[in-house]
């Protein structure tokens, strides 16, 4: 007869030790609050003082206070609506302008400049040792009536053509729309040539040489690698620039007029000549609730969200 024979009891597994606790697990936590406590005292909570700002009702002398005045929003954009339009234009054109002048700088500074590239670089960045103030005010002199720019764009009839669209008027360059976005242009290009650069260059050469053995043209290579890989540096470059130049006054305020004001020129009017806080806060507000739908509607629809 078989006989079965039990299997010994197995042996206790010894218990496996515990990770040893890592003692540096705060440290980034602790690297982040400096940053943290910058945003909450510097950035949030003057967004909460103006928030309460633009529900105040009152004036200077006898104080304002918060009446939950709803109707100073509606009342500052049926009143400047014409101003925020303005600065969507002006910014707007401004960005595309700086977009077709910036990629053709940016590539060739990725791909063509060679030993050239740090001093094209420089030149870039140049504007950035002066101030804006000053650089803007040079705007006044290179529009100057009777100057050589508009004395060439007379001989070429541009003045004509820009007339017509109502950017200037007659031989005048200054104080006219044309001049604000010419300065705006000026001013922020290298916010976009910056991040273009940076994209192109993260563009991995083989790519091309791969295009080029398939035949492909060179319009063709742009069209199907290029330029979608370049798709993170141009939001970053037309957020960059769109987003400053839509609130900007200086250019409106020293190259423009009264017929060229936008809506950061009534904001610091309203605040520090009328001295009408609650309007100028409202305004505030609605500039950046517009950026920022439009901004979310545009990364969406770019189909990118690799930013630069």
């Amino acid at each position: 007869m078989a006989t079965v024979t039990e299997a010994p009891p197995l042996a206790p597994t010894p218990e496996e030790p515990r990770p040893p606790r890592k003692r540096g697990r705060w440290t980034p936590y602790w690297l982040l609050l400096p940053g943290i406590l910058w945003l909450l005292i510097f950035f949030a909570l003057p967004m909460i003082y103006q928030a309460s700002t633009s529900v105040q009702t009152g004036s200077l002398e006898e104080g304002y206070k918060v009446t939950w005045h709803f109707a100073t929003y509606w009342d500052a954009l049926s009143e400047y609506y014409p101003q925020f339009l303005r600065s969507v234009l002006y910014a707007g054109s401004a960005t595309i302008l700086c977009l077709l002048l910036g990629y053709p700088l940016a590539y060739l500074i990725a791909f063509r400049a060679g030993r050239w590239r740090n001093l094209i670089m420089i030149l870039v960045i140049a504007p950035f040792f002066t101030s804006f103030l000053i650089r803007t005010l040079a705007w006044k002199t290179i529009l100057a009536d009777g100057g050589p720019v508009v004395g060439a764009l007379n001989t070429l009839h541009v003045l004509d053509v820009t007339t017509w669209l109502g950017m200037t008027e007659g031989d005048r360059v200054l104080a006219t729309p044309l001049a604000v976005v010419c300065g705006l242009t000026y001013n922020f290009l290298p916010f976009m040539v910056l991040p273009l650069y940076t994209s192109l260059e993260r563009i991995d050469p083989r790519l091309h040489e791969a295009a080029n053995d398939l035949y492909a043209k060179p319009v063709t290579t742009f069209r199907k690698v290029t330029f979608p890989l370049s798709m993170p540096g141009v939001v970053s470059g037309t957020l960059l620039t769109f987003i400053p130049a839509a609130g900007d006054y200086v250019n409106a305020d020293l190259l423009g007029s009264t017929d060229t004001r936008m809506v950061g020129n009534v904001i610091q009017t309203q605040f520090l000549r009328i001295l009408d806080y609650p309007t100028a806060a409202a305004l505030s507000f609605i500039l950046m609730a517009a950026i920022l739908v439009m901004v979310t509607f545009y990364i969406r629809r770019s189909g990118t969200e690799d930013l630069v």
